[in-house]
């Protein structure tokens, strides 16, 4: 079963009064089957017993009805560190849903036959007929390739829209060009096996105007499941004879994000970059994460950290055990200044609740009406109900359809659009806001550290695109530096623009590794060690990993594309984290390296390897972050091939005693 929806309705035309109608409540479902997808519906009893059928007036479903949550739901899970925030429970209860419509409590009686059950392939699917917006309740009428058209189907408790998601996963759903209410099917079955070779066919030149217009949409609901995706365009009966070869859609796909071809030459002040021996890369290890002890160890009476280097490389090479979380991460983003102490940093939460509440004031006094006329604040309004209802549920924090998590989060990206509206909600950002919220458990907290996050990372959400194409280019260089033949491979077929790292980059990983493991990663990201642009190297230890069974199984364009989608959650965070540093290692003790690479890495000076522990090199230049810097915690080895071993240790490198 891949979609189920109670409260899906038949409305019989069966009450005894001509302006009534009789409810049959009952469940819609989609099965996967092996051969064939299935379209279910039955009643909540298959025996349709008497408290089946409701009956409501004809104008019932214009009747809208709006409820407060109770404050309990809406505080529960924010961690209030003080009785200041209760100053605004008026502004955190005004949060209103809508309620379902019940259509009365009274049932009428009918006979008790399962007459209005039916199923069907969704290979026999010619068409869809949607209900008006603003018509009342939400109702879809399916009509089969024989003509037979189907009871319509009215959605009591939400709208039609996760449904045509879910179809849409196996058909192509095209609005007709005579009737917009009308999705006509264009396709047969398009099933998770399906071949990839689909993504050639002629129309998938739709898909890329849709790029162009909104990528970031695009990649994420699309790309993010190519298995059974592929592109959002009509299949032709014969689609052979209509298909473009893979060089020309790997054009059409450079074309879409204008700006992107990678061919350096063409650049000023490009740098030929030949063929360089990098060396062997080194052994690496990771330690525990940080204790709690070892924090509380490293402050003053005052609350002020006292080393803040030793502090981040301890982080750098082992995380932060689960309950230091809460507290570190509001120094790593930038919330919390790192020589600040507990008072003044009490003080900052006070100003900052009163910031927030005052934002989240002014879009929760936005009355329906006023809505209506401000387009940019409605659409980003449904841009968020949408993804929060996407959030990843396998976090407890996030269960069920109103849980207090999703509530805060839907709260939290409506008040960071007052914050920034400019920017306002671009699709991916709750990607970055539910791991912070989930690790904060508190409303304000999470939205001044998701402010700081978005200050890293806004370029990726701009209109222009012009901080993706950057880092796609800069990962296209360092790959290029550490394993050019394998570059010259992607190259050849048509991978060279690494457009298939694009959710990598734009989400910072967000949806290849498992809930945990993103907190980890995150967190030894933000210590800004051991260089400049580590997500990059993180992006390069995982291509190098994936190199051998790419060019081993000699992967075209279609199968590289679909292998690298296929490694989410399957990456191993401390094994990559381990051969990403190895990397970085690798780099900055090349002789000759590379300008553009120096930069990209931050690197102040290239031309020789550092001699000493100050990070000099041969002519006194020094590196901007040397590999002693971070280096140099005794811990047990976990190898590059992501084993540990607990007997070997690192050598100290320095004494890194707090000061």
């Amino acid at each position: 079963v891949v979609y189920e929806q109670e409260g899906v309705f038949i409305h019989s035309l069966c009450g005894k009064n001509y302006d009534q109608d009789s409810l049959i409540s009952g469940v819609l479902r989609v099965i996967e089957k092996e051969n064939e997808v299935i379209v279910d519906w039955r009643p909540l009893d298959d025996t349709l017993g008497n408290s089946n059928i409701l009956c409501a007036g004809k104008d019932s479903s214009s009747v809208v009805e709006w409820t407060q949550i109770p404050k309990e739901k809406c505080s529960q899970g924010a961690d209030r560190p003080s009785s200041y925030e209760a100053e605004w429970d008026m502004v955190t209860t005004v949060s209103f849903k809508k309620k379902p419509h019940s259509n009365g409590d009274a049932a009428t009686h009918a006979n008790g036959e399962s007459k209005w059950s039916f199923l069907f392939s969704l290979a026999d699917l010619k068409s869809i007929r949607q209900n008006k917006k603003g018509m009342g309740w939400s109702y879809l009428v399916f009509c089969l390739k024989d003509d037979v058209q189907l009871p319509a189907l009215h959605f009591h408790h939400g709208d039609s829209k996760l449904l045509i998601e879910c179809l849409e996963k196996h058909v192509v759903l095209n609005e007709s060009p005579q009737d917009k209410q009308i999705l006509l099917v264009n396709s047969q079955n398009k099933s998770l096996s399906q071949s990839f070779e689909n993504l050639f066919d002629e129309p998938s030149y739709g898909l890329l105007q849709k790029l162009k217009k909104d990528p970031y949409t695009v990649t994420m609901g699309r790309f993010s499941k190519v298995t059974n995706y592929i592109f959002d365009s009509f299949r032709l009966s014969d689609p052979s004879s209509q298909r473009r070869p893979p060089s020309e859609m790997a054009d059409f796909l450079n074309d879409a994000i204008p700006g992107l071809k990678i061919n350096q030459q063409e650049e000023p002040g490009f740098e030929v970059i030949t063929r360089i021996d990098l060396g062997k890369q080194p052994e690496v290890s990771r330690r525990e994460p940080v204790s709690a002890e070892e924090w509380a160890k490293n402050m003053d009476s005052e609350g002020r950290i006292l080393n803040v280097d030793y502090i981040k490389r301890l982080i750098f090479k082992g995380g932060l055990c689960h309950t230091l979380r809460k507290e570190a991460w509001k120094f790593l983003l930038g919330y919390f200044p790192w020589n600040s102490t507990k008072e003044e940093r009490a003080n900052l939460q006070k100003r900052k609740t009163d910031e927030y509440f005052r934002m989240k004031l002014q879009w929760k006094s936005v009355s329906e009406e006023q809505e209506k006329r401000n387009s940019r604040l409605r659409d980003y309004r449904s841009l968020i109900e949408k993804d929060v209802n996407r959030t990843d549920r396998t976090n407890k924090f996030y269960e069920g359809e109103d849980n207090p998590g999703l509530i805060l989060l839907h709260d939290i990206l409506m008040t960071y659009c007052m914050y920034d509206f400019d920017l306002g909600y671009v699709q991916g950002m709750s990607d970055l806001l539910s791991p912070v919220l989930y690790v904060m458990e508190n409303e304000v907290d999470a939205f001044w550290c998701f402010v700081s996050y978005m200050d890293q990372m806004h370029q990726n959400f701009e209109e222009q695109m012009q901080g993706m194409k950057t880092q796609l280019i800069q990962l296209s260089t360092l790959l290029r530096l550490l394993d050019s033949g394998f570059c010259s491979y992607l190259e050849s077929q048509d991978s060279g623009y690494l457009y298939f790292c694009f959710r990598w980059l734009l989400i910072r990983f967000k949806r290849e590794f498992s809930f945990q493991d993103i907190l980890r990663l995150w967190e030894v990201m933000w210590t800004d060690l051991p260089c400049q642009n580590f997500h990059l190297l993180l992006c390069c230890a995982i291509l190098e990993s994936e190199k051998q069974q790419i060019m081993d199984k000699h992967y075209g364009f279609n199968e590289i594309l679909k292998h690298i989608n296929e490694l989410s959650m399957k990456i191993d965070v401390e094994y990559i984290l381990c051969k990403a540093e190895a990397i970085s290692m690798q780099m900055m003790n090349c002789k000759e390296l590379p300008q553009a690479v120096s930069e990209i890495l931050g690197i102040e000076s290239s031309s020789a390897t550092p001699d000493s522990d100050t990070g000099e090199d041969e002519n006194g230049a020094v590196l901007s972050c040397p590999t002693s810097s971070y280096q140099s915690i005794s811990t047990p080895v976990i190898a590059a091939n992501g084993t540990r071993d607990s007997t070997q240790q690192m050598s100290e490198m320095q004494s890194l005693a707090p000061a």
